[in-house]
């Protein structure tokens, strides 16, 4: 057995069910019995819940006893899940009183006597287990716990419709401290299944619930594998297993447990659990259930019919047998599909060889009969290959890329012209299609741009390099040159500048600028880019000029524009300029009338980088709402400039100060499929500024993995800034120097976001000194001094190099320059007015940051009125922004400098920050730390951490006592529709 199957999973993705089951204990504890029923398929994780509940439960002094059903067949043991409770509880001296004095024990374990031919000895048998629940349930709160109610004895099942709706559980019956949690398993229960009367009626009963556990969502599937695997996992591997496992938890850990094995499939022991349910099924059952697989997990009713040659009445009969089962789910066009993809995993490999290769045929024909739609492509191509058919596969895989691209699927094109280029060398030339363009080093020239397209940068450097090693001496000069300049910009989006720089030089000598060719511009607009990234602009400036002549010479508008647009990058002033946006937008329209969406996404990009270059924020939403909408309609998104809008977006969402905006943008960004790991990154800076725990981690994480430029500039804003904040300036220096060597390119060129990382360093090294200067330290004040002195000297060079800095370079240096100064000789309020105006060009949060140092420096200089305004205004700000941190460190100032009383409702002044007062509000509503955390937009687990934080402050037991602890301190005012 697999390591996972020891070891307990990590619950994830529960929360919600979590406290629906507490709130139920605490009614029970109450005193008003309850029930919960817990359905849920096979594997989802009902046991799992149920033994954290019941641990919790443990834990709060409950009594937790447990009964199993067990699948006997037509031999069950009667009452078997209670015996099994009450030999635990007998074994236990605790309880042995009670259960002496309820004769129920002894005979329900054996050792008393029989009621056989008592006709009332059931009814007293049940009303003695009823009795001995109560007693039991006096001394301390009792829950039981029973699983698999699908396997249960027909006693058993009456037993627990007594219990519920006659015995401790019935309405008017005497208070008791007892809770019932039973689970099933729902894809169990088909037609005729003795559990479904019994389930039908208990939950119309008013002390009776039910909880339905649906599978977990991608996301939470994804947090659980890295749970369960120690050692890294491909990002392909993991994506695997979300997709197979479907949101079943048994699933995920059995797969992530399989992951070291040479085999595909699925796991053996898997296997065999999910094929005894189908051995249950008749032999022609069986059979349309092998066929149905080889179909795929969904099959047309006319399909399988004609695939299985079963006579029509055979067929139904067979399919509501499957269906009955729940194997087969029926759904929308006389289609058929598994329930879970796992199952047909299953039943597929459990075919013999020939019996595959036969049905495979079969669907094949049956598909080509019907016409040879694009539609039916991949369908075609799958079942040729499988049938062994491989001249008709690769013609299918062809015209499936076809219509992939045609309808915007980068994923699904690279899928078929790989499926494509595996076939290739297997089918005789006869064989191929042919056509121009239909030969190795094209299809996989196409099979890289679609790679890029899907956001697998690294994926299109390898096939470009894998197309590179296929040109030969023969090899057209023109396709040999595409070829390098294609692995050009390949490169130059995973951030390999000097490689590109060097194939794109050889692209561009291999063809002669004369005559003019399409060939040679397109060759001539990369090498414009890689020498601007290598920091060659004089090449760069010299080539764009010439290749634009000979674009418009040529009318290739696509081609112009692509050049347009690197010349308002490199002329003077760049696209921050009027003249440098009027060439991006000139560059826009032309792209967008020749039809290249790319180029047109660059121009966009650019255009939108430029307004916010020139601290004109509001600019850029359009911008960047008009490319994100045209790039979703092309099927794009996961293509390298939407990609980078989309982050562009959350950056001004951020800065502009809509912070829950950002938030939502950036969980739906989290579903774009192949988003680069930096796409959400703004909502990090968001998490650290409002007190997210978890901000740290995530941001960790983005260092994972290959370099990605832009995944290292977040995570090194993120985790320097964080440093500073929990007072650790050695953190800080060293994450800052670490990031900026990242980033350096290879002539030497350092990121400007070292300026920023630079400030935030010195902001930690100004925090530290003061203290040292408190305690008398003069060497570590020097020591620091020192190190102060070379993050200034950075900021300065950083600011000072190359073109004039925008407002938000502008911003930063003079904070810099603030923080500095803080650091020699103590605050100065000019410098921090000076610091509050340049921020005044967007930037929320900063600027109010800024307003607490300026507020610190007026105090400092006995100006108590200024310095009241700037408190003011900078806690109206924080709060605004939720920014917990900031708004306590505001408070504080605003208490020791006896500035204003901070406003804090109409009672006391308030010991909670302004995130843990919007999670007490609805606590009062009732929400759940799931439902809190979606309304905040925060984690369920942030949620639970400010809950434990707000109950330790009010020094409350429960959620209930701290929500009346905070109306009666006047903490919170109640809702106008709510009770008080």
């Amino acid at each position: 057995m697999s390591q996972i199957a020891f070891s307990t999973p990590p619950l994830i993705g529960r929360d919600e069910e979590v406290a629906r089951l507490a709130g139920v204990l605490e009614r029970a504890r109450g005193g008003e019995a309850r029930a919960v029923l817990v359905a849920g398929d096979a594997g989802v994780g009902k046991t799992r819940l149920l033994d954290e509940v019941a641990g919790r439960a443990a834990d709060a002094g409950t009594t937790v006893v447990t009964g199993h059903c067990v699948d006997l067949g037509d031999v069950g043991l009667p009452y078997l899940p209670f015996t099994e409770i009450l030999g635990v509880l007998a074994a236990d001296e605790r309880f042995a009183p009670v259960l002496a004095a309820h004769p129920v024990v002894d005979r329900l374990l054996g050792g008393g006597p029989g009621g056989e031919r008592d006709p009332d000895g059931r009814l007293r048998l049940f009303e003695g287990v009823a009795a001995l629940l109560a007693d039991l349930a006096e001394p301390a709160p009792l829950l039981v716990v029973l699983e698999d109610l699908h396997w249960a004895d027909q006693s058993s099942r009456d037993l627990l419709r007594f219990l519920l709706s006659r015995g401790v559980l019935q309405r008017g019956a005497p208070a008791h401290r007892l809770a019932v949690f039973a689970s099933y398993r729902a894809d169990d229960l088909h037609r005729r299944h003795p559990l479904r009367p019994l389930l039908a009626e208990l939950v119309r009963l008013p002390s009776v619930e039910r909880l339905e556990l649906r599978p977990l969502a991608d996301r939470e599937v994804t947090r659980l594998v890295r749970a369960l695997e120690d050692r890294p996992l491909p990002e392909a591997a993991v994506r695997s297993i979300v997709e197979r496992a479907e949101g079943n938890a048994f699933y995920t850990e059995e797969l992530v447990a399989a992951t070291d094995a040479d085999a595909g499939g699925v796991p053996s022991g898997l296997a065999d659990l999910l094929l005894i349910r189908v051995e249950q099924l008749s032999e022609t059952a069986q059979e349309v259930l092998r066929t149905a697989a080889v179909a795929g997990r969904r099959v047309g009713h006319f399909l399988l019919r004609n695939a299985v040659g079963l006579p029509e009445d055979e067929l139904e009969s067979a399919l509501r047998e499957a269906v009955g089962r729940q194997l087969l789910v029926p759904g929308d066009g006389d289609t058929y599909s598994f329930r879970h993809a796992l199952a047909r995993e299953a039943v597929y490999a459990d075919l013999l060889p020939g019996e595959r290769s036969r049905l495979h045929g079969a669907f094949a024909r049956l598909l080509s009969a019907g016409g040879r739609t694009e539609e039916s492509a991949a369908e075609r191509a799958h079942h040729y290959r499988e049938s062994h058919d491989l001249p008709e596969a690769l013609a299918a895989s062809l015209e499936a890329a076809a219509h992939a691209h045609r309808v915007g699927a980068p994923a699904e094109e690279l899928r078929h012209l790989e499926s494509a280029l595996d076939l290739w060398p297997s089918v005789a030339p006869a064989g191929r299609p042919s056509g121009e363009g239909v030969d190795r080093v094209t299809l996989t020239l196409r099979a890289s741009a679609a790679a890029a397209h899907a956001g697998e940068g690294h994926r299109a450097v390898s096939l470009t390099r894998s197309a590179l090693a296929g040109v030969g001496q023969d090899t057209d000069a023109e396709l040999a040159a595409r070829v390098r300049y294609t692995l050009a910009g390949n490169l130059l989006s995973v951030d390999s500048l000097t490689a590109a720089f060097t194939y794109s030089s050889e692209a561009l000598a291999m063809i002669p600028a004369e005559p003019p060719s399409r060939t040679w511009v397109w060759a001539a607009a990369t090498h414009v880019i890689a020498a601007r990234q290598v920091g060659a602009d004089e090449t760069a400036l010299r080539v764009a000029r010439q290749a634009l002549r000979v674009a418009e010479e040529l009318r290739l508008p696509d081609a112009q524009a692509d050049l347009l647009i690197s010349l308002a990058a490199l002329e003077e002033g760049g696209r921050r300029t009027r003249e440098g946006r009027e060439r991006l937008r000139q560059a826009r329209d032309l792209a967008r009338a020749a039809g290249h969406t790319t180029v047109e996404m660059r121009a966009l990009y650019n255009l939108a980088v430029g307004c916010f270059e020139s601290g004109e924020l509001q600019e850029c939403l359009p911008l960047l709402e008009d490319g994100l909408e045209r790039a979703r309609r092309a099927g794009l998104l996961s293509a390298p400039y939407p990609l980078e809008m989309r982050y562009l977006r959350l950056l001004v969402l951020y800065t502009l100060g809509h912070w829950d905006e950002c938030l939502k943008a950036a969980a739906e960004a989290d579903e774009v499929p192949g988003a680069a790991r930096f796409a959400a990154g703004p909502a990090l800076y968001v998490a650290l500024a409002r007190g997210d725990l978890e901000a740290e981690e995530r941001a960790r994480a983005l260092l994972k993995g290959p370099f990605d430029w832009l995944a290292t500039l977040v995570a090194g804003i993120a985790l320097t800034d964080a440093a500073g904040l929990r007072g650790d300036p050695e953190g800080a220096v060293e994450r800052m120097r670490t990031t900026d060597a990242a980033l350096t390119d290879d002539a030497g060129n350092r990121p400007d976001v070292t300026l920023r990382l630079a400030t935030l360093c010195l902001a930690a090294v100004a925090d530290r000194v003061a203290e040292l200067r408190l305690t008398g330290d003069e060497a570590g004040v020097r020591r620091w001094t020192d190190t102060a002195a070379e993050l200034v000297r950075d900021a300065r060079d950083l600011a000072g190099r190359g073109s004039p800095q925008g407002p938000e370079g502008v911003a930063w240096l003079a904070r810099a320059e603030a923080e500095w100064t803080r650091t020699v000789s103590g605050p100065d309020a000019a410098a921090w007015e000076t610091t509050v105006d340049a921020f005044s060009y967007g930037d929320v949060y900063e600027q109010a940051r800024c307003r607490l140092r300026l507020a610190e420096a007026l105090l400092v200089a006995e100006r108590r009125a200024e310095a009241a305004v700037q408190a003011g205004e900078a806690r109206d700000a924080a709060a605004r922004l939720g920014a917990a941190p900031l708004l306590e460190r505001i408070d504080t100032l605003i208490r020791r400098g006896r500035l204003a009383d901070p406003p804090s409702g109409a009672g006391r002044p308030s010991p909670l920050t302004a995130r843990e007062q919007d999670v007490l509000r609805l606590l009062a509503l009732g929400r759940s730390n799931r439902q809190i955390g979606e309304e905040l937009f925060i984690t369920g687990k942030t949620a639970s951490v400010h809950v434990s934080n707000i109950l330790a402050k009010l020094g409350a037991a429960s959620r209930t006592e701290a929500v009346a602890i905070a109306y009666r301190e006047g903490l919170i005012e109640p809702e106008p529709t709510a009770p008080a």
